[in-house]
């Protein structure tokens, strides 16, 4: 058994351009590291009617419980503009310690430390229970063909998960000083206003729906709450406000806005939609216009709730970095959202200030940092009775 490099892994990694829903690749890269560690490697290409076909890997070494599983993605955003980028995107260079790549930071850097992990822990012989990996290549897509699609089939399989990590880089200044333990729900709505056009010189024969759509936006920017224990006050974001109407003596018939709500658990989708809609009623009534909301749901908010999971963590990323780290729940979603509906679920990675930019990269030194908390994590959780 050859030792797993991590900083060559994540090269390798990093040099397939695998831009969702494009694999490029990478997914074959993974499953050549651990076919030599003993992993029975199960390749899923996966489409749903209507979308792009996205491969996806589900590797397990064991057989008996608890089933460890260690979850991430290979696909990446587009790289953008090239001529903001000072290292060629895919080309995975280091300099003065750092690597630069899109995916270096989110996230294939931390697939490369969880596997060359594994096979530092596999050497002291196989563990009490079962390792995992479930990789897709849909994370920064649609969702609809990766990690959800994955759950699906091993619950048709009748595989279970105990528990899992995600590798996002949910860090701030160094690799595990936070712990991601829920995320924050997302939902987009698009608001039509309609109401009657007509001549600005005769504006009692039209009905004007720009102020309707105005004190809309004035009663939903309050605040939704203060928060709780465990979450920050829940938002609400207008990002555009478009009437469309090039002629200055005309009062259009339509107004639109879209806006963006992140929020905690205190909230669900239709607690949300019931409340704005209530809003959009009254004013509507009041203005004589109509208002049509059209909402999409990005995520639930969820809470893996400190215990003895979170606990085995914390204790963990204590001892590697002299300090406590933070139990947070804020940012974006991630594949975590589906992942907590098959077991309890947690985000350990490297910090993530580059991730989507030009020049994205990780420190080298942060990638074997995080190679050597995985480990302490594997080592930890198989001592440890989940009776």
């Amino acid at each position: 058994m050859s030792a797993v490099d991590p900083i060559a892994l994540a090269q390798a990694l990093i040099r397939c351009p695998s831009v969702t829903p494009e694999d490029a690749g990478a997914i074959a890269v993974v499953e050549a590291a651990l076919k030599p560690l003993g992993f029975a490697c199960h390749r899923l290409r996966l489409q749903a009617p209507g979308s792009a076909a996205v491969e996806n890997l589900y590797a397990r070494i064991g057989e008996a419980g608890p089933n460890f599983c260690y979850a991430g993605h290979t696909d990446v955003v587009p790289p953008g503009d090239a001529k903001l980028w000072r290292h060629a995107p895919f080309a995975a260079e280091i300099q003065g310690g750092v690597l630069y790549g899109r995916g270096a930071a989110d996230m294939k850097s931390s697939i490369a430390a969880f596997v060359s992990a594994v096979e530092k822990f596999l050497v002291q012989g196989k563990p009490k229970g079962s390792i995992s990996l479930l990789i897709t290549g849909d994370e920064e897509g649609p969702g609809i063909n990766g990690t959800k699609a994955v759950l699906d089939w091993l619950k048709e399989k009748g595989e279970r998960i105990d528990h899992c990590v995600v590798g996002e880089p949910t860090a701030t200044a160094r690799s595990g000083d936070t712990i991601k333990i829920g995320r924050r729900g997302s939902m987009n709505t698009r608001v039509t206003v309609t109401g009657t056009q007509g001549h600005v010189g005769y504006p009692a024969r039209a009905n004007n729906p720009i102020p309707a759509l105005a004190k809309l936006i004035e009663k939903l920017s309050t605040p939704l709450d203060d928060g709780t224990p465990h979450f920050d006050p829940s938002t609400l974001a207008f990002t555009s406000v478009d009437v469309g109407n090039p002629a200055a003596n005309v009062i259009p018939a339509e107004a639109h806005a879209q806006f963006n709500i992140r929020f905690n658990d205190l909230h669900t989708p239709d607690s949300l939609k019931t409340h704005i809609a209530r809003i959009a009623d009254d004013i509507a009534r009041e203005a004589s216009t109509t208002i049509a909301l059209e909402s999409t749901v990005g995520g639930m908010a969820f809470l893996t709730k400190p215990g003895p999971f979170i606990d085995l963590l914390s204790d963990v990323l204590t001892r590697m970095n002299n300090a406590a780290p933070e139990l947070s729940t804020t940012g974006g979603t991630s594949d975590a959202r589906f992942i907590k509906d098959f077991c309890p679920v947690a985000e350990i990675g490297l910090p993530g200030g580059t991730m989507h930019k030009a020049d994205e990269c990780a420190a080298v030194a942060d990638i074997h940092k995080l190679t050597e908390i995985y480990g302490e994590i594997l080592r930890a959780y198989f001592t440890a009775d989940w009776s």
